[in-house]
């Protein structure tokens, strides 16, 4: 299952807060393309897992997703 993530934080470079938003393409493979399907659209989740090239000749990147869940606040 393809999907696009949509990451936006605050985090902190060299003693100064700034915002980080970005959209990146994502794959779920295996066991967890099931929960991955159910999962609700535009919900907020923290993921796991790993990026790696397109394709073989690619400079995209595509984040592999290992597991998910609701994030712990």
């Amino acid at each position: 299952m393809s999907a696009k993530l949509l990451h936006s934080s605050r985090q902190v470079e060299a003693g100064v807060p700034r915002s980080v938003e970005f959209e990146i393409a994502a794959v779920a493979a295996g066991e967890i393309s099931g929960p991955f399907s159910q999962a609700e659209l535009g919900g907020i989740f923290q993921f796991s897992g790993f990026l790696a090239r397109k394709n073989r000749n690619s400079k995209s990147l595509v984040f592999h997703i290992i597991d998910f869940g609701n994030p712990i606040i």
